[in-house]
């Protein structure tokens, strides 16, 4: 099942990790995961997305987390990234760690990775929220994701980057608008790379956007895809989202490879879906996001290191992003 732009998918009929089947028939939940291989679930039912009818989640204890990167760890990171921008290797990185912990469901709860979705939903509302369950895939995902990573409509495409976070408007710095723009030039670049000529625009620039706990700053490209091109191009010239990889983005992801010590996996990857039938689609990056593998749950937490970050300061971005969402995931908070 799948629970994806308000819609419930159910039946499963077809899987793939064909990205061309997107422009086939039918209506998909995708997931393309950072590291690791495609999953396009086509399901036979959809209809509007109904209140969870289960049991309700409650994950483990706050003290049961652990991460990838320590504080120690992650700050030198930064440096290490902060010495790669001195040398005129990179521009920008985003450097993120891994949280985990046991997955088992508490008595009179559910383990169900619906269940923390239908809690995510009603403790963090987010606007590319997705929930893809497919046992066959052995994959779990629950998205609260509050960035569009690309939207379709026939030839229409958009991506809206997110670059720039802070508790209110006011704390929004300098620094969190030169990671923006910087990434709105990668955005325009990968989209030109399939767009028409002359197309690829920019409509909205370093808006505010409010969402639970925190703000970010939001930019708009888009473009028209060339004749001939469909959703494997578009993903290809686009994948990974240029907001949680760096720029330029090969030497961002060499670097990131080198310094994070686990596969992201689904963590800033793309999770939405399409209908086929009728020329749309929606993928998020997959920020603010669990998934369950290995009898673990997971979820990704990060940041954009530019020269002016100071280290300490990134690792407190990295808290505060993840703070509500562990709450959630946690059974500390049910509702906004």
């Amino acid at each position: 099942m799948a629970v994806v732009g308000d819609r419930l998918a159910t039946d499963l009929v077809d899987l793939t990790d064909d990205l061309s089947a997107l422009d086939g028939e039918g209506f998909w939940a995708v997931v393309v995961p950072f590291d690791g291989v495609a999953v396009c679930a086509r399901f036979a039912t959809v209809r509007p997305a109904l209140p969870w009818p289960g049991e309700r989640w409650r994950g483990p204890r706050p003290d049961q987390w652990t991460t990838s990167l320590d504080q120690a760890a992650f700050e030198a990171g930064v440096g290490d990234i902060r010495a790669a921008i001195g040398r005129g290797d990179v521009y920008q990185v985003n450097l993120t760690r891994r949280l985990s912990a046991p997955h088992g469901p508490a008595p009179g709860t559910s383990g169900d990775i619906a269940a923390l979705g239908a809690a995510l939903a009603a403790g963090n509302p987010a606007p590319y929220a997705a929930v893809v369950r497919v046992p066959g895939a052995d994959l779990a995902v629950a998205s609260a994701s509050p960035e569009q990573f690309l939207r379709r409509e026939g030839d229409r495409v958009w991506s809206s980057p997110i670059k720039g976070t802070a508790t209110t408007a006011d704390r929004l710095t300098p620094k969190d608008r030169a990671e923006n723009v910087m990434i709105v030039d990668l955005v325009r670049n990968d989209l030109g790379r399939v767009c028409e000529f002359g197309s690829v625009r920019v409509p909205s620039l370093c808006r505010v956007e409010i969402h639970p706990g925190l703000v970010h700053l939001v930019s708009t490209v888009e473009g028209r895809l060339r004749p001939g091109l469909g959703w494997p191009e578009l993903i290809d010239a686009t994948f990974p989202p240029g907001s949680v990889t760096g720029a330029p983005k090969l030497s961002a992801v060499d670097h990131l490879r080198r310094l994070e010590p686990v596969p992201r996996g689904v963590y800033c990857g793309a999770v939405g879906w399409v209908d086929a039938d009728a020329g749309v689609g929606e993928l998020n990056v997959a920020i603010r996001t669990f998934w369950i593998e290995e009898g673990r749950l997971h979820f990704g937490t990060g940041g954009g290191i530019t020269w002016d970050s100071d280290p300490e300061a990134e690792w407190q971005e990295t808290e505060l992003k993840a703070r509500r969402l562990l709450a959630v995931a946690s059974g500390e908070l049910v509702g906004t």
